[in-house]
């Protein structure tokens, strides 16, 4: 095969060990209960499908839309950051719609990163926030968010190490995998250090809406002087059950939104129409049309959690997203979280993401994604205990 330098750079997937194994389970007639992709196994609300089908009826909405979004979806997207998050933008230089967070972190990095910038990333973390900026050729400085010790103070130190400093810092809270979270302080310690040493700020706010237990998750932009140094990403494939539908956004920093509207004018056309018409009404719509999603996460968590502290395997609820972080049980730490993941699904027949493929400092754990109902992560858990 030939070879590609950009390629070349991009480590091997640890993910495909797992589903490989899956596959190879499931065609010999297995029935595996899967956990390990955070995929939304329920539908969108039936008010945006209906917009959805009612917009692809109009011809005039076949034609090619605009990359950076209709003008309508812009004002829907800023009229959300207002009503939720009490954060003034505009329109026209502060937001752009993308397809999905995914295409808006890996281009946004793009446009704003170039060969030998360095970027601190948190580890374990989204494959993709590590991923983008290697894409891009950029080097990644990995900063460790573990249970033991402050991750401000990791982040400083870190970066007050290198020489040329850091170029961007790239967060994510509610976190994927380990489901930390964090208070609006943290953010503001954050855009003090970021106006200080000069660093751009990407937070991905995929998880804005699934908390529970009365925790509300803040948004980056709250605070003062935050546009001035950086963005934030958020999608609606969590909270909408949009995510086939690739919708997302960047708001912020409108130098950073120029360059990537700038990129994408000459790498896409935007999405198809009636689907930025139908996330429209979505965002524009109650919060009352959302919390049956997140009421079902909180569900299918609690099952899982209390089920998995039932039969010896401690695991705190995580009082934000769609993922249960679990320590492996001491007694399997030894094999590491790849081995384990394969020895779930041949002995429990339950397949999860190993926690290594998130990065260093993620080898003790594995990761749940709430994607199965409450039946089979019961039957999930009757499994496990047998390989317990």
């Amino acid at each position: 095969m030939k070879e590609f330098s950009r390629i070349k750079r991009l480590p091997p997937y640890v993910f495909n060990t797992v589903i490989s194994l899956k596959e190879e389970a499931r065609r010999s007639g297995e029935d595996i209960i899967d956990f390990g992709m955070g995929n939304p196994d329920q539908p969108a609300p039936d008010f945006i499908v209906e917009k959805l089908v009612e917009a692809a009826r109009k011809p005039h909405n076949h034609r090619y839309s605009a990359s950076r979004g209709i003008k309508k979806l812009r004002l829907a997207i800023t009229d959300w950051y207002k009503r939720n998050h009490g954060v003034e933008l505009d329109p026209e230089t502060e937001a752009i719609a993308t397809i999905g967070s995914k295409e808006g972190i890996s281009h946004l990095i793009f446009a704003i990163i170039g060969p030998g910038d360095s970027v601190l990333v948190p580890t374990p973390t989204y494959p993709i926030h590590t991923y983008a900026v290697i894409l891009a050729n950029g080097d990644v400085v990995h900063v460790p968010l573990s249970k033991d010790g402050d991750f401000f103070e990791k982040l400083v130190k870190t970066h007050l190490s290198l020489w040329p400093r850091p170029k961007l810092l790239i967060l994510n809270f509610p976190h994927n995998p380990t489901t930390a979270c964090v208070e609006l302080d943290f953010f503001e310690k954050v855009v003090a250090f970021a106006k200080e040493h000069d660093v751009m700020v990407i937070h991905d706010f995929a998880y804005a809406d699934i908390v529970f237990d009365g925790y509300k998750a803040p948004s980056f932009l709250q605070v003062p002087g935050a546009k001035d140094v950086g963005v934030e990403i958020f999608t609606m494939s969590k909270s909408y059950n949009m995510p086939g539908w690739r919708v997302g956004f960047v708001a912020g920093n409108r130098d950073m939104i120029f360059a990537l509207q700038r990129l994408k004018s000459y790498m896409d056309y935007g999405m198809f129409q009636p689907i930025q018409i139908a996330s429209i009404i979505g965002l524009n719509s109650d919060r009352s049309n959302i919390q049956p999603i997140i009421n079902n996460y909180k569900k299918r968590r609690n099952v899982l959690v209390n089920g998995l502290n039932r039969i010896g395997w401690e695991i705190e609820k995580p009082k934000a997203s769609m993922f249960v972080w679990a320590e492996i049980p001491d007694q399997y730490k030894k094999i590491g979280s790849l081995e384990f993941s394969k020895l779930l699904i041949q002995e429990a027949k339950v397949a999860v993401s190993p926690g290594i493929g998130f990065g260093e400092g993620g080898d003790d754990y594995v990761r749940f994604a709430l994607v199965e109902n409450e039946q089979r992560i019961r039957q999930a858990i009757r499994g496990i205990k047998k390989v317990l």
